[in-house]
């Protein structure tokens, strides 16, 4: 079995995508999936003695990387969901508020994004964790089994 790559993030591009400080030379092909961790982790205490046990790493955000340089890699949120933004589609009655619930349903797409206080080239306002640059990111193997129903 192949070692995890590791690696930081370098710089937040923007709410869906990230550059990280690894690239081919380190075997970074796109499509990978890496988890972006927060720096802390969280620590793990025996609940008798409260001695600390370990600390494990908590993921902020999962990305898949798009593009692939010697040296580094950009990686954007794949996760979407699709949302109404129109009405049920029962039937078309008068102008109004009630008429919104009776026109017909407007799906959009939305994409999960990165919550960041670092300057990006667009403004965020998702409720997401904060990513920053230099938290370390992991690469993620998924599991044959799992399906993957987002991206």
């Amino acid at each position: 079995m192949t070692d995890i790559i590791r690696a930081k993030v370098a710089r937040i591009l923007n709410s869906r995508e990230i550059a990280i400080t690894a690239g081919t030379s380190q075997g970074v092909e796109v499509g990978m999936l890496f988890d972006v961790l927060d720096q802390k982790g969280e620590n793990i205490c025996d609940p008798d003695t409260g001695e600390i046990l370990g600390s494990i790493a908590r993921p902020k955000v999962r990305v898949k990387v798009t593009q692939v340089q010697e040296r580094i890699a950009v990686a954007s949120t794949f996760k979407k969901e699709k949302i109404n933004v129109g009405g049920s589609g029962v039937a078309i009655a008068e102008f109004g508020l009630v008429s919104r619930a009776f026109m017909p349903p407007k799906y959009i797409t939305k994409y999960e994004t990165l919550k960041t206080d670092e300057k990006t080239w667009e403004d965020l306002n998702e409720e997401m964790s904060y990513v920053k640059s230099g938290d370390p990111v992991v690469q993620v193997l998924i599991d044959l089994n799992e399906t993957e129903t987002n991206g």
